[in-house]
């Protein structure tokens, strides 16, 4: 017999399908994972989805378990939550998180599952991805106590960002953003927040996560002297200029990229890949970073969710996918 699961897959730019897959046989160092929620974001996912990787970035961008290539069709996705159903002893019934793509259930390598705290419901341990890129920012950014930083952008990362900054101490944040309805999601997470031409000046840092030219050009014009915008945004196949010819070098600025695919050169010998993330699920014990969850579909209606929130028409911060009973894919059939 064999046993099938349903995952959802980039056909062509602009178009998603669910398709149905086989599952292989659990290996003795393999889990079996029933999915209950997925996350998508705005930012990368939604780039994928509309074909705007540039070719140059084909093996860069590759998901840890993608199938297919770029443009399409490709099987892409990063923030998965699911039980274990069979594996090791040590794992079978644990809640556990994983970058795997959208997919009802799916085997892979017990090293590639990291359980979720009981303190972190499953449905909020979806942004541990996110959270994560927000922890290696802050490494890469190491703010000090007291600081005043800005965040530009309220999209999942610089959400995840502005929580994290709002519980250093004496750190004083304020998320920027074009959508005047990011000032509740900055509320609940202890951030302040204002519209681009009412952003604080004279920062000591600024993050920028807005992926627009206009966003990264007000992150520059927000800092003090000799200040630092640490750039989280992936632009993908867009050109991007700067005004750089200014005060950029009369005011000494300096401008930093900070990418989650290493870890930060500041912990890159005494942390791993599995401790970032393992700090990233221990953090989602917040109940406050619930505001970065602002929607929920069921796996059956990804196709026509994502060109919503490709498209804009969706504003979501981080839209969470549930896997419903009558979509897990529990069914078998003869081997033909």
């Amino acid at each position: 017999m064999t046993r099938m699961a349903r995952a959802f897959w980039l056909e062509a730019p602009g178009r998603g399908a669910i398709r149905e897959v086989e599952l292989p046989v659990p290996g003795a160092d393999e889990v079996l994972v029933r999915s209950l929620f997925s996350g998508v974001s705005r930012g990368t996912e939604t780039l994928v989805f509309g074909g705007r990787v540039p070719e140059n970035q084909y093996t860069a961008m590759r998901a840890p378990f993608q199938e297919g290539d770029f443009p399409g069709p490709v099987k892409y996705g990063y923030l998965n939550v699911g039980v274990v159903e069979e594996g090791p002893e040590r794992l079978v019934g644990r809640t556990v998180f994983s970058l795997h793509p959208h997919q009802t259930r799916y085997v892979v390598p017990a090293a590639a599952v990291t359980p979720v705290p009981a303190e972190v419901p499953a449905a909020r341990a979806v942004l541990a991805g996110t959270v994560e890129t927000a922890v290696n920012a802050l490494w890469d950014a190491a703010p000090l106590v007291g600081d005043r930083v800005t965040v530009v952008g309220g999209g999942m990362v610089g959400c995840s960002v502005a929580a994290l900054l709002a519980r250093f101490p004496g750190v004083r944040v304020e998320l920027v953003d074009t959508d005047p309805a990011r000032a509740e999601v900055a509320e609940a997470l202890g951030a302040g927040f204002a519209s681009p031409g009412e952003a604080a000046g004279d920062r000591d840092l600024v993050v920028h996560a807005s992926a627009t030219e206009a966003g990264l050009a007000r992150s520059l014009e927000l800092l003090r002297p000799e200040g630092t915008v640490v750039e989280l945004s992936w632009y993908g196949d867009r050109r991007v200029a700067l005004p750089l010819g200014e005060a950029f070098h009369s005011r000494r600025l300096t401008l930093r990229g900070s990418q989650v695919g290493t870890v930060s050169p500041a912990r890159a010998a005494t942390r791993t890949y599995a401790d970032r993330l393992a700090l990233a699920l221990e953090l989602l014990a917040d109940p406050a970073l619930d505001a970065l969850v602002t929607g929920e579909s069921a796996f059956a209606e990804l196709p026509d969710v994502m060109p919503r929130l490709a498209s804009g028409e969706i504003h979501a911060v981080c839209h969470r996918i549930r896997y419903d009973g009558e979509d897990t894919g529990t069914g078998a059939r003869s081997a033909a």
